[in-house]
């Protein structure tokens, strides 16, 4: 347990961003699941505007230093990729 005042400071404010930056990977694994599910539902337009709507919740996770730039990058490319997918193989 903290010692000094200052680390006792230190350890509130921890215990609040650990909460908050957990919200915030929550919000972003949900809203990845979404689009996920339409992905397997198979429906073009569901999966689209569920993209549309995960994609700035997933750069404010970036922005606030929750998860790294290049991961958030590389699942929004791959997500895409198979949205796409979806309306190609559509006839």
């Amino acid at each position: 347990m903290a010692n000094h005042k200052s680390a006792e400071k230190r350890f509130r404010q921890t215990e609040r961003r650990t909460e908050v930056n957990r919200a915030r990977v929550s919000r972003i694994r949900t809203f990845t699941k979404k689009v996920e599910s339409a992905i397997e539902a198979g429906d073009h337009a569901a999966a689209a505007a569920a993209f549309v709507e995960a994609q700035p919740e997933l750069m404010r996770g970036v922005s606030k230093g929750v998860v790294h730039r290049n991961t958030i990058s590389r699942k929004l490319s791959r997500l895409s990729v198979r949205i796409k997918g979806l309306a190609a193989a559509k006839p």
